[in-house]
């Protein structure tokens, strides 16, 4: 399970949790403009715009989770399992661009600089179940991209690939978007001031904490809970417009809903973890991330590289914890 939110300040930022029993490797990723991108059904791509994220590198080639490009354009796969259907490669029709899953995200941001071409592609887009290799099979997700001034969710679903505008800008697992957008209401009294008593004409209600106005807030590790509760932590959320403030509070944001050993039994003795928590700043293309056995902040700068280059640059994560010993 995992959680991907977006946030503005000054700058605009863009992260997610991943939320798993287990690790696969990942590490962060840059990817230069001349590094030859081989598509399976779309040919090969030798010039783009250069991409950092985190991903599995399997025979050279970037498994992105998550990833931002030098544009300012964001994107994210989170699990979607039960609900993501496949298309079948369509070889026939010219104006259709058979996409893998697994190429997804460098197929959207190797190319484009906005939602708004996002939106031109996908139009096109027939978004195909091919595997990587039979020892990475097609991954059931759907994904949230986003820029500045706006983000989308796309679901390829049995139905087919269906676009939803996100104007919260958050994304968790299943129900599918739609209805958790429907669910959102079972919200809609909550604040973060006070609440006013309404309960009674005459009945005299001491309110005897504070916080009393978010009270039915959930707070159990389900999808559903964990997008109300991103939603309205994200929507709520006040901070200083400096970088350091803004990145701060996006952990802090995504901090809500991250998940403790133990807390989450997938199958005897595994347990669901926050893996990582990621956050970019898409205006400077830093990947900034913490880990579950490392709560200090590491970053990656994109631009500290040389993104003329045409091999990927590789940075394993920082894991133990730092901790800063004061005397």
């Amino acid at each position: 399970m995992c959680t991907a939110a977006t946030y503005k300040t000054k700058d605009f930022y863009m992260g997610r949790t991943l939320d798993y029993e287990f690790a696969y490797g990942e590490e962060v990723t840059v990817m230069p403009r001349n590094y030859p991108l081989h598509f399976r059904y779309m040919g090969d791509m030798s010039e783009h715009f250069a991409i950092i994220g985190m991903a599995h590198v399997a025979d050279n080639y970037p498994l992105y989770y998550d990833a931002v490009n030098e544009k300012g354009l964001g994107m994210a796969g989170l699990n979607f399992v039960g609900n993501a259907v496949y298309a079948e490669p369509d070889t026939e029709a010219d104006e259709k661009e058979n996409v893998s899953q697994y190429e997804f995200i460098p197929w959207v941001l190797s190319q484009c600089s906005s939602v708004k071409e996002v939106r031109s592609l996908l139009m096109r887009i027939n978004l195909v179940g091919t595997p990587y290799s039979e020892m990475f099979p097609a991954a059931q997700l759907h994904w949230i991209i986003a820029d500045e001034n706006e983000a989308i969710t796309v679901e390829s679903v049995k139905e087919g690939l269906k676009v939803y505008d996100n104007h919260v800008g958050v994304l968790t697992n299943n129900p599918p978007f739609d209805i958790q957008m429907l669910m959102l209401a079972d919200y809609a009294g909550l604040s973060p001031k006070q609440p006013v008593n309404t309960f009674a004409s005459g009945v005299n209600l001491n309110m005897y904490s504070r916080g009393m106005g978010a009270m039915g807030l959930p707070g159990d590790l389900s999808s559903r809970s964990r997008f109300a509760r991103v939603a309205y932590t994200k929507m709520n959320s006040r901070s200083g417009d400096s970088e350091n403030e803004s990145v701060s509070q996006f952990f802090h944001i995504l901090g809500s809903v991250e998940q403790q050993r133990g807390c989450c039994e997938v199958a005897d003795g595994k347990y669901e973890i926050t893996i990582y928590t990621s956050c970019w700043n898409a205006a400077k293309g830093i990947y900034y991330y913490t880990t579950y056995e490392n709560s200090q902040i590491s970053a990656v700068d994109m631009n500290r590289e040389d993104l003329e280059s045409s091999g990927l640059k590789r940075y394993p994560l920082v894991n133990g914890q730092h901790i800063n010993y004061q005397n």
